[in-house]
């Protein structure tokens, strides 16, 4: 049942999107009807949180097992919840954990705190309220108080505000740890927890510092991905836009941590943290550079021995482009006030990205390219200008093969959709889930839900035929 409005879109951003859902191909194979209700139907679940809290194991440093029966006694400490853990049959990796709400009868405290959209996501997502998210508080809050926690998805209310009439969205009860005060102090250091949330609307076990080196939280399509790469040990693998490393640390264990793994993004502090990740997950073969993907093919034919980017055509065995994209498939997503200009400009950086990464792929190499977003634009027409401008390149069959066929519109054939994976959480009604309802479950029946009712995604693999 749908607790949430849809997501808040700009105007022009909503158009362009729909017309995308809304094209020739699906009308004529669907009718216009269905395909704007299945639209309508996507904008709805992108505001709720999907239905399973996914962890990947690092495999390099324990069993599944083990770390599955650590992880139970983790959870019994929180609110004691006691939901069953399920290791997912074709990524024996990655454990799930089902989220219970939404949760109706949560008493609205007279005491209230505004959060900012993105901080409200995280809460729904398992997250505590830190400081920096807090954006008004009733007047005389102290710390100790008992508080409702709301979301201000049009981004109006004013930093520090006693009161909020504006459009907000109730996202349960937590326990003040400061202040009104001392949270509008202005004192930068106030980085911490805020408010402690005792009873989320959606319940789900905070991950932070759980763990730490055995888990990684990781949305369960994005744990596809390195399986769909396949990387095998000894092999040379480019993570073109790498950060925050959960992909690049994923291909890392599935090759034992033995070959080498090359891990780019422009930005330092995102770079920082690929090499941290690396170092608590214990894995050796990964290289962080700080480095314009766009950029890293060399251009003069000068052998570089230093490792570095840029590379020479033909440097490795398999390449991923996690490309940045719009993100419009990241659920729980309330409010995004980009405007049209924005989410069309990432078409031509992926095309960028991708014509470097085919040129750094040896002959036989695989190309996976993958975005978190449901744009026909970033994702089906992306694939259909590659095997235009790239004739040497094929589309793979994947494995394993969780998500839905690619949708219709960019002009490929009914074999080339089947060969895509689009994670499409419109395909599921929204569930109400309690403890109750988990206990009477299938096992078959959550898995299902599970592969279902995740973020939106996108991945398409290839194989470059012969030499440029």
């Amino acid at each position: 049942m749908s607790v949430f409005p849809k997501i808040s879109l700009r105007h022009e951003v909503e158009k362009y999107l729909k017309e995308g859902f809304v094209n020739k191909e699906v009308v004529s194979a669907f009718g216009k009807q269905e395909a704007e209700r299945k639209f309508e139907t996507l904008l709805n679940r992108l505001s709720h949180p999907p239905s399973f809290t996914t962890v990947r194991v690092n495999t390099h440093l324990a069993s599944v097992q083990h770390v599955k029966d650590l992880l139970f006694d983790e959870l019994q400490k929180f609110n004691g919840l006691n939901v069953p853990i399920l290791q997912h049959p074709d990524l024996q990796d990655v454990l799930l954990i089902p989220v219970i709400g939404p949760r109706k009868n949560i008493k609205k405290q007279h005491c209230e705190a505004i959060v900012g959209a993105q901080c409200g996501n995280a809460v729904l997502r398992g997250a505590h309220v830190y400081v920096p998210g807090i954006v008004s508080a009733s007047k005389f809050m102290k710390a100790g108080d008992v508080i409702s926690i709301y979301s201000d998805i049009k981004g109006k209310c004013k930093k520090g505000a006693k009161e909020f009439d504006g459009t907000k969205v109730f996202l349960g009860n937590g326990i003040s740890e400061l202040s009104r005060k001392e949270i509008f102090s202005g004192v930068p250091e106030l980085k911490g927890i805020g408010i402690r949330m005792t009873e989320p609307i959606y319940l789900s076990p905070s991950f932070d510092n759980v763990l730490p080196s055995y888990l990684f939280l990781q949305n369960l399509p994005s744990a596809v991905v390195a399986h769909v790469l396949d990387p095998q040990p000894g092999e040379k693998i480019l993570d073109l836009c790498a950060a925050p490393g959960g992909k690049t640390t994923h291909i890392a264990a599935l090759m034992h941590d033995q070959g080498e793994v090359i891990a780019l993004d422009k930005i330092s502090k995102k770079v920082e943290k690929i090499k941290q990740n690396a170092l608590l997950l214990g894995l050796n073969s990964i290289k962080a550079f700080c480095f314009d993907g766009t950029k890293a093919l060399k251009l003069d034919m000068v052998k570089d021995a230093e490792g570095k980017p840029p590379f020479l055509p033909d440097s490795f065995d398999r390449i991923l482009l996690d490309a940045p994209c719009s993100g419009m498939g990241q659920r729980p997503n309330m409010a995004c006030s980009w405007t049209l200009k924005e989410v069309t400009s990432y078409p031509p950086l992926q095309r960028k990205l991708f014509t470097v990464a085919v040129e750094l792929l040896k002959p036989g190499g695989v190309l996976v390219y993958s975005t978190c977003t449901i744009s026909l634009a970033e994702n089906e027409e992306q694939v259909a200008w590659a095997l235009r401008t790239f004739p040497y390149l094929q589309l793979q069959p994947q494995e394993p093969q969780i998500g839905g066929e690619g949708m219709m519109g960019a002009g490929l054939s009914l074999e080339q959709l089947k060969q895509l994976q689009r994670f499409d959480p419109s395909v599921v009604p929204l569930r109400d889930t309690d403890i109750d309802s988990l206990r009477d479950a299938r096992i078959e029946d959550m898995i299902w839900l599970a592969n279902k009712d995740c973020i939106g995604f996108f991945i398409a693999k290839f194989v470059k035929c012969k030499s440029t």
